[in-house]
């Protein structure tokens, strides 16, 4: 990998690669709530990692919108404050976790520590 003489991040081909984590494929169930309870909308969690996660919706809230995230999968859930970093209207956003709770934390690092070991196969 190189670096564009004016960008700190590397770059892969023609993609700058601006994640400082890995980020897993990762199927669940999402529901996304405005801070304010105004509306709510559910999606597909396409990928995630420690710091935040990618989320296929037909609607989108607007970039730096608040959210609550709770992430379902099995019989276990992740709840966290978020905030929407970029959407792509009728098919997704990116979001970042914010303020996560250490239990919270606890099961996302579950989740993905059996991400990765099934990754190494």
């Amino acid at each position: 990998m190189e670096n564009f003489p004016d960008s700190p991040f590397p770059v892969r081909g023609s993609i700058v690669e601006r994640r400082a984590k890995p980020r897993y494929s990762f199927l669940a169930i999402v529901e996304l709530t405005e801070t304010a309870g105004v509306m709510c909308i559910q999606g597909r969690l396409r990928d995630v990692n420690t710091k935040g996660c990618y989320v296929n919706t037909p609607s989108t809230f607007p970039a730096s919108t608040a959210l609550e995230v709770v992430i379902s999968r099995n019989d276990e859930t992740f709840t966290s404050n978020s905030k929407v970093v970029y959407a792509h209207d009728g098919i997704g956003m990116g979001l970042v976790f914010v303020d996560t709770t250490s239990d919270q934390v606890d099961t996302l690092h579950s989740w993905l520590a059996g991400l990765a070991s099934t990754e190494m196969l």
